[in-house]
């Protein structure tokens, strides 16, 4: 199957972030994409007093996934620093950076501005948030100009494992504390050379939007698979999840297509593409929200609104859809402010020298048109948007 030969990254994503305070610089409190505001935090999460905790109405759901070296998923519900720690590294007056792989979406606002709000209840100063627009040259680039401001703490993505790998390593060199998020660079161990990795379920969310398919279907039908054709740890387990579970326990349902996009704009024409050859498939699954969207504009261009899309993350314009009965379905859902707030956490252990497990995760979530309110405070902290609310009603 070729979607496990990774090609090199090609990749164009959104418009973004760049250095805080270097040359056309957003401002330092502007949030990833620049127009929307950083969702509100959980309870608790910017007081002064009281310890630094992830959310504890998440379920205490099993998680699937396995760290990109086979480690075991520890929950991140197990993290905390207590008003001792966050004294300790109070009065030690660190500085953090953020180098993040794209942004502009809600998971991704929701993720940095966990991560500012938590180092702002920590004393960190935030000296840069960056954006590589899905570039890993571009990544590079940015690490590299990060380190200039001397960071204590650096939270990353890595763009391309291999590539983005010398770096990193330079960051290590200098003293930069890293915790990364999704997947670790090539040839770098946990507990040495970076603190931990922070996710979410994504073998879990990709059988999540398997489970959805099978259900919307009634069991039975043809369906194809947009997926992610780049060497990318965390989109390679969703849709490796979702084609192993309509396999395993769906025997009526038939993948009849998969086609790889480097560019999460393509998913339009590759959907396209799609239905053009098999004008009877009854569903589509996309890797994330932002593909399916194009999967979604691709149904409506060839009068399929009766075709099933899930994917994974929960966007505006995909609840849109699930709450209007709309081509999507429903999604498994990853939880962005606690991921983020895991990871502010565990660059405070690597402050404290305090022991980290290598691999924390937070469970997988099922959004459907009953739950999608509710899912949407839970994963952002935050009421659902208007135009969300107004759908429903």
């Amino acid at each position: 199957m070729n979607r496990k030969l990774a090609k090199p990254l090609a990749l164009l994503m959104v418009c973004g972030m760049v250095l805080a305070g270097c040359g056309n610089a957003a401002p330092p409190n502007a949030t990833p994409g620049g127009n929307e505001p950083t969702p509100e935090p959980h309870n608790g999460y910017t007081e002064t007093s009281g310890p630094l905790t992830i959310n504890p109405d998440i379920p205490d759901l099993e998680v699937q996934d396995v760290g990109p070296n086979g480690e075991q998923a520890v929950s991140a519900k197990d993290l905390s620093l207590s008003e001792e720690e966050l004294q300790k590294i109070k009065d030690g007056n660190y500085k953090a950076a953020i180098v993040m792989h794209y942004s502009g979406t809600d998971y991704m606002t929701a993720a940095v501005g966990a991560m500012r709000d938590s180092f702002e209840k920590m004393g960190i100063e935030v000296v840069a948030v960056t954006d590589a627009q899905f570039k890993a040259e571009k990544q590079v680039n940015d690490i590299e100009t990060v380190l200039a401001r001397n960071p204590d703490i650096m939270i990353s993505v890595p763009v391309d494992a291999v590539s983005t790998a010398s770096a990193y390593k330079r960051a290590v060199e200098q003293g930069v504390k890293l915790v990364f998020m999704d997947g670790a660079a090539e040839g770098m161990t946990a507990g040495e050379d970076y603190i931990s990795i922070v996710s979410g379920d994504n073998y879990g969310n990709g059988a999540v939007a398997a489970d959805i398919m099978a259900e919307k279907l009634g069991g039975s039908g043809k369906v194809g698979i947009v997926y992610h054709d780049v060497n990318f740890f965390v989109t390679k387990n969703r849709s490796d999840a979702f084609e192993a579970r309509i396999k395993e326990q769906y025997p009526d349902i038939e993948i009849v297509a998969q086609s790889g996009i480097t560019d999460p704009n393509k998913g339009e024409e590759v959907a396209s593409a799609m239905l053009t050859r098999h004008p009877d498939i009854d569903g589509i699954f996309a890797p994330w929200d932002v593909p399916a969207e194009g999967v979604m504009a691709a149904a409506r261009t060839a009068g399929r609104n009766d075709l099933i899309v899930t994917t994974v993350d929960l966007g505006t314009n995909v609840a849109i859809s699930i709450v209007s009965d709309g081509i999507v379905q429903g999604l498994g859902a990853q939880l962005p402010y606690d991921q983020g707030v895991a990871q502010a956490i565990l660059a405070g252990y690597a402050l404290l020298d305090k022991e980290a497990p290598a691999y924390v995760a937070s469970p997988a979530i099922k959004v459907t048109r009953e739950n999608v309110l509710e899912s949407w405070k839970l994963i952002y902290g935050t009421d659902a948007p208007s135009t969300v609310q107004d759908a429903i009603k």
